[in-house]
């Protein structure tokens, strides 16, 4: 079962990452990897490394969908390998109310995210294609699903009800929670020394925190989908029902134009008036612009308010982990995280944080401050090579 190859794939809104990942000294290495970034946008590009971080190839490619950028990957991977992979594990975000657990995709399963699709619209139909695309460039090869809401599917009521009537949790209306294979990856990294209260902020593009007792989760930002939560790139987070009401009643918005704005045009890119990416907001800040500065602001005192709420929660904090690629590489964000932390004991290491070191806490901090790397691509591996094991 180790030298059997495991093909991980793994989309977002605009890119497909995909990696090919044997089993060596216990644990999941990757054979070859590779991105195709800009997907859906003119200037793309697709590259291909070895196990060693070279670039084996690379071309500017622009491509129309995911399922493009992986016919093309999959060829490239073809020319490199002498067979084909023995199994594929996909990333899906959202399984809806009744595919909870990681699992081999068959076509009840198929069915199943078909039927679900109004729980992630976004999301959803790109994992069904890809899963198509992969069927037909590796037949006869197994498929798994390994959901991001597998994580919290066990969370108390507490946290997973929303203050709605009853028959809606019935039908699925809950907080599923979502980052959960980067949330696994990190605990696997920690391993048995995770102390017993944790909060793990993973801040990308998509950003949600999580609050963790004895490795479980107990309470995480997003809810029913990933537009929840703390404001995103372009996402809005949680906002008052209310707002929803006045923009369908005043402004005549549809569920369509809601979806885009809330999605797309929110969150960073809405407060700075169109810039989404943190460095972006950062270099703006730094050269006066007023707007950035608010968006890195509110952003920063989200993640602090869920923080605080979280300790509350767990009754005290041990370790706070940040995590994703806002988190691994923005020293100012984790400082302004911090800052409004001293309450509750956190005190930051201001050399090591901008020198990204992975313990961030000074040694008189009663909290443990660190940076630690999502691998939810390696996590997928380490799932699919385990229901492999269990199917055998």
């Amino acid at each position: 079962m180790s030298d059997k190859l495991i093909l991980v794939i793994n989309t977002g809104s605009s890119s497909l990452k995909f990696g090919l990942y044997t089993e060596r000294d216990g644990d999941e290495r990757v054979v070859l990897s590779g991105l195709a970034d800009g997907v859906g946008r003119t200037g793309g590009k697709i590259e291909l490394k070895d196990d060693k971080g070279r670039v084996l190839r690379s071309e500017k490619l622009s491509f129309a969908s995911q399922d493009a950028a992986l016919d093309r990957a999959a060829r490239w991977l073809t020319e490199h390998l002498s067979g084909q992979p023995d199994a594929i594990g996909h990333r899906v975000v959202h399984g809806g109310p009744r595919l909870l657990n990681h699992q081999l995709i068959t076509p009840d399963v198929i069915r199943e995210l078909r039927s679900c699709v109004h729980f992630a619209p976004l999301h959803i139909p790109m994992a069904l294609r890809l899963i198509e695309t992969s069927e037909r460039n590796y037949p006869n090869t197994p498929q798994f699903a390994c959901f991001d809401t597998a994580f919290h599917k066990d969370m108390p009521e507490t946290a997973a009800r929303f203050a709605l009537p009853g028959e809606l949790f019935d039908q699925g209306i809950r907080r599923y929670g979502f980052h959960g294979l980067s949330y696994e990856s990190i605990l696997h990294q920690l391993g048995d020394k995770t102390p017993k209260r944790t909060v793990i902020a993973h801040l990308g593009n998509g950003a949600s925190l999580a609050a963790v007792l004895e490795r479980r989760s107990v309470d995480t930002s997003m809810g029913l989908t990933p537009t929840g939560g703390i404001p995103m790139s372009s996402r809005s987070g949680d906002l008052d029902p209310g707002v929803i009401l006045y923009l369908m009643r005043a402004k005549r918005m549809t569920a369509d134009s809601l979806e885009k704005m809330l999605n797309h045009e929110s969150g960073l890119t809405g407060l700075s008036g169109g810039k989404g990416d943190m460095r972006d907001l950062e270099a703006a800040a730094d050269a006066g612009d007023a707007r950035a500065k608010l968006a890195i602001e509110i952003f920063c005192n989200a993640i602090r308010n869920t923080v605080s709420s979280y300790a509350a929660v767990l009754g005290g904090l041990d370790l706070f982990i940040f995590a994703g690629g806002i988190g691994e590489h923005s020293a100012r964000v984790r400082s302004q995280v911090c800052q409004g932390l001293e309450f509750l004991g956190v005190g930051l290491d201001g050399p090591a944080n901008r020198a990204h070191e992975p313990k961030l806490s000074t040694k008189s901090s009663k909290i443990e401050v660190r940076v630690v790397p999502s691998e939810e691509d390696r996590q997928i591996a380490r799932h699919c090579r385990r229901m492999m094991q269990a199917a055998s």
